[in-house]
């Protein structure tokens, strides 16, 4: 008897000493449930608006898309159906399922694998989140007992409440979606606290087969599934068979993309941003990170709509052709520190046709006049040794330009139509090109390019690559960046970097970036900013070209200037308030040309609908002045100051020391004969003296002049003592043909018809002007005006003008190569 009882003894401590080998063995490398925060799914890089509104969730390619909610958060009805579905015993059971063990078990012996089985809610979270890669897959007894220990722990270490919040926030949805918050972003495009009861329990039936069940491939299914859901939950007595009927019927609208995204070009930016500012190890893991960016989501949304709007009118027109417009950009820039308000690369970033993914606000594309504002800025500098002022004349009327390659550039006006003497803030406001061409030329494109880039504008290749017809455009550059030069003349001169991100935190809420303070440069005079910006907020100079009701009257003080490209490849519409700078582009991705489109009728409705819909509700505000500045009556059509006779005189701003000291001598009052038309002579009786105004106008002006019926002192005198006294003006010089032109005769009309106007213009008192082609007089005039007709012969020519001038002596013009070609082909007929 004693022997047997050692020997059962010795059996007894046998088994035990095997039991703990065995569960040493099957369970001694278990994880500790205290280790379950280290293995959650990494909240993903939110990023959103100034206000915290979602903009994007950048999903990381390891652990998918992952937003954590509160348990109180997650709406009831999403909760009820969960523990329903998945573990109706939940806040009953230990954690485990001790049927589903027994069945494991059974299964196991018979075949040999674990096919089929019951987990808790609490076994699947031990599951997913504490045990590996490798073991989740094996479906072994092993395993099930492994993960049923495990589960057991995790519910002695943890509350029922916090495991379905595990639950809840960690389990794979499909779509790379990871937690309810995620799901209901996914697939139905709105927060977890929004969903319905229908779409609760779709999103609970995914958990079992992810794939199997999406909705997006097969909603079928999910249908299916989410019926099941409903059927568990009623029998469960979470919900009444009438809501069950009703959430049954119940149509579902799915996201229109699986990842919902705001202001996609925006995103991709700031996405850009943050790989310069923080490794990738330290955005995708660490808990993930929070990005408050500088975007007005209320803005961005209005600015997205007010484009489809536009782009629709444009290719819509009623009874008419479309413009053939089909992609638009917009910008908003706080003009005080360079935060991005608002930005709109394209009217739809997923639409392959217009090539919706190209960012239009960060590729360049020709400006058009909209690059006038910076040449003008450039040649108002007070350090320039020829001051000009916006009262400074220029002479709209046609001239021609040598480029260094020494051809002709003959600049015209959008209209056609040249204007005379206009002011520099008429040129400006109502966007003449012969005017800017001029101030170019007179700056020198160097300076211009200098200048630009002092405000952040940058153009391609070479600064020898440029030529005068940088004043019109000539030039590439970004609509951002052009946006943020605008915006320093309404800081009053300051260079701003547009600016994307206010601050980045941790999942703890740590801040681990913050925007450093704005440092902006001042790279231009603030009087000369704030002249600029009167003279494009000035309603009346712009009247000239755009009328007094134009588009880009938004019922407040506010500058803004439009452009145009030739064959209308590009129209924009830049223009701002003392804080609010918005660039508007429009044109096709691919360059093709729209049809009849320009600045004001294709980028100014952009521009005008938004700056009123972001401003309602603000104070109307000016240009705050800086000092140094003074405001001076003129004469209209001289800028200098008003003489006795001048009948048109309106008050201009200078900077101090600018303001003219010259009187106007263009408007001249003199006495006539009124029976002859003539000058009065000491003949003419008393009773037949009259007196009338006439304009002495420099000799570039006069056939302008004449083409509007003006009256010309030169034309009345014979003779004057003040002939070629205009300063800084040839006596003589030809106005055509244009140096180094090259005219081609046709094969298609008469040779007798084909003939090249020879034209000069002189100082009064200039008569007898001959002109000399290749060595020989051609024709001699008397009197203005003076010009002759040549027929075309063939060569290489030289031209120039000879004359007389009141002194009686020789004047000279410049001479001027031509060059005349037979055509390259002759269609000689059928033989």
């Amino acid at each position: 008897m004693k022997k047997l009882w050692h020997l059962a003894l010795i059996g007894v401590l046998l088994f035990g000493s095997a039991a703990l080998v065995a569960y040493h063995l099957l369970f001694g490398d278990l994880p500790d449930p205290q280790e379950l925060p280290q293995h959650l799914a990494q909240p993903s890089v939110r990023i959103t608006d100034r206000e915290g509104r979602l903009l994007y969730d950048v999903i990381d390619a390891n652990s998918g898309r992952n937003m954590t909610l509160p348990l109180a958060q997650i709406p009831l009805i999403l909760r009820q159906a969960t523990v329903a579905t998945e573990d109706s015993s939940f806040y009953a059971n230990p954690g485990v399922d001790l049927v589903g063990i027994v069945r494991a078990f059974w299964i196991n012996l018979r075949g040999g694998e674990v096919l089929a089985g019951g987990s808790t809610i609490t076994q699947q979270v031990s599951r997913n989140l504490l045990l590996t890669a490798e073991e989740r897959s094996q479906r072994t007894l092993t395993r099930k007992l492994r993960e049923s220990l495990l589960a057991w722990r995790v519910a002695r270490a943890f509350s029922k409440d916090d495991i379905l919040a595990l639950y809840l926030n960690q389990m794979y949805y499909g779509a790379l979606a990871y937690g309810v918050e995620a799901a209901a972003q996914t697939y139905f495009g709105k927060p977890a606290t929004a969903l319905t009861l229908a779409e609760s329990a779709l999103l609970v039936g995914l958990t079992q087969a992810p794939s199997a069940y999406n909705p997006f491939i097969n909603p079928d299914a999910a249908k299916a599934r989410q019926l099941v859901v409903l059927s568990l939950m009623l029998k469960a007595g979470s919900i009444s068979q009438e809501e069950h009927d009703l959430a049954a019927r119940e149509p579902l609208f799915y996201a229109a993309a699986p990842y919902p995204v705001n202001a996609p070009h925006f995103v991709m930016m700031v996405q850009a941003e943050l790989d310069a500012l923080f490794p990738a190890e330290a955005v995708y893991q660490s808990g993930g990170l929070t990005v408050r960016t500088t975007l007005n989501l209320d803005w961005q949304t209005q600015a997205e709509a007010i484009i489809a709007e536009q782009l629709f009118r444009l290719n819509n027109p009623p009874g008419g052709v479309s413009h053939r417009a089909g992609s638009a950009a917009l910008v908003a820039l706080d003009t005080r520190n360079g935060q991005v308000l608002a930005l709109v690369g394209s009217p739809d970033y997923f639409d392959e046709s217009s090539s919706g993914a190209i960012n239009m606000a960060v590729t360049p594309r020709q400006p058009g006049s909209a690059l006038k504002p910076i040449i003008y800025a450039a040649a108002l500098s007070p350090d320039r040794p020829q001051l000009w002022t916006p009262a400074t004349l220029l002479f709209d009327v046609r001239t021609a330009f040598l480029t260094h390659e020494g051809e002709s550039y003959v600049p015209v006006n959008y209209d056609r139509n040249e204007n005379g003497p206009v002011l520099l803030r008429t040129a400006l406001a109502s966007s003449l090109n012969i005017p800017a061409v001029l101030t170019l030329d007179a700056i020198g494109v160097q300076a211009a390019l200098d200048f630009a880039n002092d405000l952040g504008l940058t153009f391609p290749g070479d600064a020898q690559e440029y030529d005068l017809s940088l004043a019109l455009g000539g030039g590439a550059v970004r609509l951002i960046d052009l946006t943020a030069a605008y915006a320093a003349f309404a800081n009053g001169g300051a260079r701003i970097q547009p600016g994307l991100i206010l601050e980045v935190h941790d999942s703890r809420g740590d801040l681990r970036y913050a925007a450093p303070p704005p440092a902006p440069v001042q790279v231009m005079d603030a009087r000369v900013a704030w002249l600029i910006s009167d003279i494009l907020s000035d309603n009346d100079a712009r009247r000239l070209s755009f009328g007094g009701s134009s588009i880009l009257n938004i019922d407040r003080i506010a500058a803004v200037k439009t452009g145009t490209t030739n064959d209308f490849h590009d129209n924009w519409t830049v223009g701002y308030t003392p804080d609010l700078a918005v660039g508007v582009w429009v044109g096709n991705a691919g360059n093709e040309p729209m049809q009849n489109v320009s600045g004001i009728s294709g980028a100014g409705p952009i521009w005008h609908y938004f700056m009123r819909a972001a401003l309602t509700g603000q104070p109307d505000q000016a240009f705050p002045q800086p000092p140094g500045l003074t405001s001076v009556e003129i004469c209209t059509l001289s800028g200098l100051l008003p003489g006795d006779v001048c009948p048109y005189r309106q008050r201009e701003w200078f900077i101090a020391g600018t303001q003219p000291t010259t009187t106007d001598a263009f408007f001249q009052e003199i006495t006539i004969d009124k029976t002859t038309g003539l000058l009065a002579t000491e003949e003419t009786p008393a009773a037949l003296r009259a007196t009338q105004l006439v304009l002495d106008l420099p000799p570039l002006l006069h056939p302008w002049a004449r083409a509007q019926g003006l009256a010309l002192l030169d034309d009345l005198l014979l003779v004057s003592a003040d002939a070629g006294s205009q300063s800084g003006t040839a006596a003589l010089r030809l106005i055509y043909p244009d140096p180094n032109t090259i005219f081609r005769i046709s094969p298609t009309l008469p040779r007798q018809t084909q003939q090249v106007r020879l034209a000069a213009v002189a100082n009064a008192g200039t008569r007898q002007v001959t002109f000399w082609l290749d060595d020989a007089p051609l024709s001699t005039i008397d009197q203005p005006p003076f010009e002759t007709w040549w027929p075309l012969s063939p060569g290489e020519h030289r031209v120039w003008a000879e004359g007389r001038d009141a002194r009686g002596a020789t004047v000279r013009t410049e001479t001027v190569h031509f060059e005349v070609r037979l055509p390259e082909e002759v269609d000689e007929g059928p033989p």
